[in-house]
């Protein structure tokens, strides 16, 4: 392996790579779960939850697009956070993202390989084979380069779409309107939960800031990418909810697994073949787009001099970030290995990074409150995207505990650094 330690990327990504990549990041898991959650917790009325949840996602998207386009680094959201408010509240939103990403990538490895092996009657072993080929799919891409991965990815998020599109399609004889009422079953307060849930589905635009250095026109990209990709995501989820409340499907087949009825409905047998395969592609999308971001993160934090050395190394071949890679691998197997081993469950795996990522997210934000505030568009969608994910905060619950133990780590790191320095040398670097 030949690396170095460049400290430059290179502008390999092009308009529709960026769109694949920000469809790939936010189109994940919760398709396939959400709709038929929120419609039990809700009703019908789930769908004003989507609706709102729609409208939203537009500033929520361009917040973090806009920041993009205006400074392009690979420290993403760490990199706009160290422009606001300095280049340690920078560094620990960055380590925020690359500690949830180690999680939360076999998490959506083991739910897209959960889904196939639920539609095909397989064991849990096989589960975790796939899981591991879907993570290993996710390295081996990023390290030949954004310009492969993007293309993939663009592969993959046109056979997403394709799926959806056809699984909404074929909805569409099912749907009555006796399905819509009560419109309101469990009263209003439902569509407030339902709407907390949904948040979820809406985090990920954030990620792809971290590839913003790789644009090949960073304002193109990234401003009319995450539009365009807003547009897509935000119509495909509330289709498909429409399409899981119209036909009941979320009674009849169960809120996990309503995606597959609505195609068995049709295909039979078949069906629940093809959404297993659709799940494993909706969540390899997400693995690809999120380790192209934390291995950028790794890179940008290293290059700060704010994680160890190493970190920086590039592939002197392809000009990717091996050493983020490597860093990922070593922990995805950490991780799967905790999960096979029973020693950590999947519940828990699901809830641990949601803070860090909802933290990474509000630094942006505020970020962008503070960076755009010359054009009062930006400053307005960002104050938007802010608010609306500080009033989600609170529902992390327990999983706050995850941060203040990055936290706590990270200030005894920089008080050991500050002790320990010779010649203005960090501590990464001594020997």
């Amino acid at each position: 392996m030949n690396t170095s330690h460049s400290s430059h990327l290179k502008r390999t990504i092009g308009l529709p790579q960026a769109v694949a990549l920000y469809i790939g990041a936010v189109l994940g898991s919760g398709v396939l779960l959400v709709p038929g959650l929120a419609a039990q917790m809700a009703g019908p009325a789930s769908l004003i939850a989507w609706g709102f949840m729609t409208l939203l996602i537009l500033p929520m998207a361009l917040s973090m697009g806009l920041l993009s386009a205006k400074f392009p680094n690979a420290g993403g959201v760490s990199h706009f956070v160290s422009m606001a408010f300095g280049p340690r509240a920078g560094a620990l939103v960055g380590w925020f993202f690359l500690l949830s990403v180690p999680i939360g990538a076999p998490v959506a490895a083991l739910t897209g390989a959960g889904y196939m092996t639920a539609a095909m009657g397989w064991d849990e072993s096989v589960r975790i084979g796939i899981a591991i080929l879907m993570l290993l799919v996710g390295l081996i891409t990023n390290w030949f380069g954004m310009q492969v991965a993007g293309k993939i990815q663009i592969a993959v998020v046109i056979s997403i779409v394709a799926v959806l599109t056809f699984a909404i399609i074929a909805a569409v004889p099912e749907i009555q309107a006796v399905h819509f009422t009560p419109f309101m079953p469990h009263g209003w307060t439902s569509i407030g939960q339902a709407a907390a849930i949904l948040f979820w589905c809406f985090i990920g635009w954030e990620a792809v800031s971290h590839m913003s250095e790789e644009f090949k026109d960073p304002r193109k990209a990234a401003i009319r990418g995450v539009v365009i990709a807003a547009i897509i995501v935000g119509i495909l989820y509330f289709l498909t909810a429409l399409a899981t409340v119209g036909t009941q499907s979320y009674l009849i087949g169960g809120s996990d697994a309503s995606l597959v009825w609505i195609i068995s409905r049709l295909l039979g047998s078949w069906g629940a073949v093809l959404a297993g395969v659709t799940g494993i592609f909706i969540c390899t999308a997400t693995i690809i787009a999120y380790v192209g971001a934390s291995s950028r993160v790794a890179f940008a934090l290293s290059r700060q001099q704010y994680a160890p050395k190493w970190m920086s190394l590039l592939s002197a071949r392809y000009s990717t970030p091996v050493g983020g890679i490597l860093f990922l691998s070593v922990c995805f197997g950490l991780i799967t290995g905790l999960y096979a081993s029973h020693i950590i469950s999947l519940t828990t795996l699901i809830q641990l990074p949601n803070a860090t990522f909802i933290l990474t997210y509000l630094g942006g934000c505020a970020a962008g409150i503070r960076l755009l505030r010359e054009s009062r568009f930006g400053w307005i969608i960002s104050w938007i995207s802010f608010v609306a994910t500080a009033i989600i905060f609170p529902f992390t619950g327990w999983a706050i505990l995850y941060p203040v133990a990055i936290t706590i780590v990270f200030g005894v790191t920089l008080l050991i650094q500050s002790r320990y320095r010779v010649n203005k040398i960090p501590l990464w670097d001594q020997k």
